[in-house]
């Protein structure tokens, strides 16, 4: 009996070598992939707007979604990250912004948001100008509803402050400009009151500012990057480019500057559309070119937005269309055939209207073109079914909404403010439409215009769920240029891009949003922030 239980030295080398081989072979069963998250509260965004614990990454895009025990059996990684239960969202994309524009504000601008009142505006232009040898003093921001006296400033005090200046100081909606005298002089306005010129007249305005040198451009390229990242932006739609600032874009991407994924609207000049229509769609990794950006009128907070009846509150004004008839044929002629978009800034029920029949001529019926109407922010009520006739997409920004709420009754009135940004009744004309800040008008975080679409208290109870939200600035965004099958959720074969926040922006209550933080953003993979 006792022989019978003698194991062998070499029996027991032998069975320790197979253990050992065992293990060795089911380990290289596991599949090498650059990165591996796990331990996660995921929302993939994909068709049945799914959850998961895990992911694996490689070459830049997702592999494989799944439990925590799944992923990790069946794959290995360079890098594994413990998500520690947090809650894991599609990269943002901002459907509507300025990302060019935002980063000149910051580099060169005074920061005028949130001042009471026209003297605290003169306060901090005179602090920006204590560290600026620049012959122009510019600022942005500034808002007559915040301040005591509701009225528009005159240029009285920058001609007193700063005359040896040319000063030009831009509303918070970008349509108005305060501007001092000898700036009217150059562009023979002197004749203007007051210094205060709206849409088309401000236009001329900062056609004079003198741009950025090359250097310049790319920091305020680089620090709009930076400011997205931090609030998990991984795309973004810049509405309105010119040749170089595209071209400028694209040599930093392909260069690794910049990560950012920028889906570009050019501008609607014959030598910028002859410039990159011939090419047709032009589709990279990083930059998308395949839209045309045009207005229809001006801002409802500067009276320039084209209302189909006067102002409640000026009842002599009805705002104004920016261009004729002609152009608007011109530019949608050029962009349908050459298969381009056409992205249209409306704002008043008036500037709407004249959108959708311009459109009308050209889309005559059903179809996949997806061209948008920037902000149809006020829309009549007959008006509305022409966005599903047409198949046109709204593109609205939901921060506009809870901002305009102190004052957007006084311009439109008790009745003509209930189909004021009445995004649940756009949303079912088409079953989708895009979301965005319009930065730098308003805040560049997304969780702001998250919040903004589901926690509005009044202007109507025409708000968004947190699923409809989500997607509005995750694959809706994506599906508004044409980008649904490569981003905007999480799903294999997809691109990487993904952010980690402190919170779940879709179960916590509704007050606690705005304090959500990013905590991690990632683009193709690689952690940016």
């Amino acid at each position: 009996m006792g022989l019978a239980l003698f194991v062998s030295p070499i029996s027991i080398m032998k069975r320790i070598f197979v253990l050992v081989l065992m293990i060795s072979m089911f380990s290289c069963s596991k599949k090498s992939v650059e990165l591996i998250v796990h331990n996660a509260n995921i929302y993939t965004v994909d068709n049945q707007f799914g959850k998961a614990q895990a992911f694996a990454v490689n070459d830049g895009k997702f592999v494989s979604i799944g439990s925590d025990k799944d992923i990790l059996k069946h794959y290995r990684a360079a890098y594994t990250l413990d998500a520690r239960g947090q809650s894991i969202y599609p990269g943002f994309i901002d459907g509507h912004c300025h990302f060019v524009g935002y980063g000149e504000t910051m580099v060169r601008y005074a920061d005028l948001n949130g001042c009471t009142s026209f003297d605290e505006v003169l306060e901090r232009l005179a602090k920006h100008n204590e560290n600026n040898s620049s012959e122009w003093l510019l600022g942005r921001g500034w808002d007559q509803n915040l301040w005591e006296v509701k009225e528009f400033p005159a240029n009285t005090e920058l001609n007193k402050r700063f005359p040896d200046k040319k000063v030009l100081i831009t509303r918070i909606d970008g349509h108005a400009v305060l501007v001092s005298d000898n700036v009217l002089n150059i562009i023979g306005l002197h004749g203007k009151p007051k210094g205060l010129l709206i849409d088309n007249d401000a236009d001329k305005a900062k056609a004079v500012v003198p741009p950025l040198d090359n250097e310049q451009r790319i920091k305020a390229l680089k620090t709009s990057q930076r400011d997205c990242f931090a609030h998990g932006l991984t795309g973004v739609t810049d509405a309105g480019l010119d040749i170089r600032s595209i071209a400028l874009i694209d040599s930093l991407q392909q260069q690794g500057i910049l990560k950012m994924k920028v889906n570009a609207m050019i501008n609607p000049d014959d030598e910028t559309m002859d410039y990159f229509m011939k090419f047709g769609v032009i589709e990279k990794e990083r930059l998308t070119v395949r839209s045309v950006k045009i207005y229809a009128d001006g801002a409802l907070g500067s009276r320039g937005a084209r209302l189909l009846e006067p102002y409640s509150d000026e009842p002599e004004n009805q705002g104004l269309i920016v261009e004729d008839e002609a152009f608007y044929d011109h530019v949608c002629e050029k962009a349908y055939d050459a298969g381009y978009q056409v992205c249209c800034h409306a704002i008043g029920d008036g500037g709407v209207h004249m959108i959708l029949n311009e459109y009308a001529k050209f889309l005559k019926g059903p179809n996949d073109l997806r061209w948008r109407i920037e902000h149809s922010q006020v829309v009549d009520p007959h008006d509305f079914a022409f966005y599903k006739k047409y198949n046109i997409i709204p593109s609205i920004q939901a921060t506009h909404c809870t901002s305009d709420m102190p004052w957007a009754e006084d311009r439109l009135g008790s009745e003509r403010v209930k189909n004021a940004y009445a995004y649940r009744t756009l949303l079912d004309q088409n079953g989708w439409l895009i979301n965005g800040t319009d930065f730098p008008i308003e805040h560049v975080s997304p969780i702001k215009t998250f919040y903004s679409s589901v926690a509005r208290k009044h202007l109507t109870d025409n708000k968004l769920s947190r699923e409809e939200a989500l997607k509005s600035m995750t694959i809706w965004a994506a599906k508004g240029y044409f980008a649904e099958d490569r981003k905007g959720s999480i799903e294999v074969g997809k691109e990487a891009d993904f952010v980690i926040l402190s919170d779940d922006i879709m179960t916590i209550e509704d007050e606690k949003i705005p304090e959500v933080k990013v905590v991690n953003t990632f683009i193709n993979g690689e952690m940016v922030y």
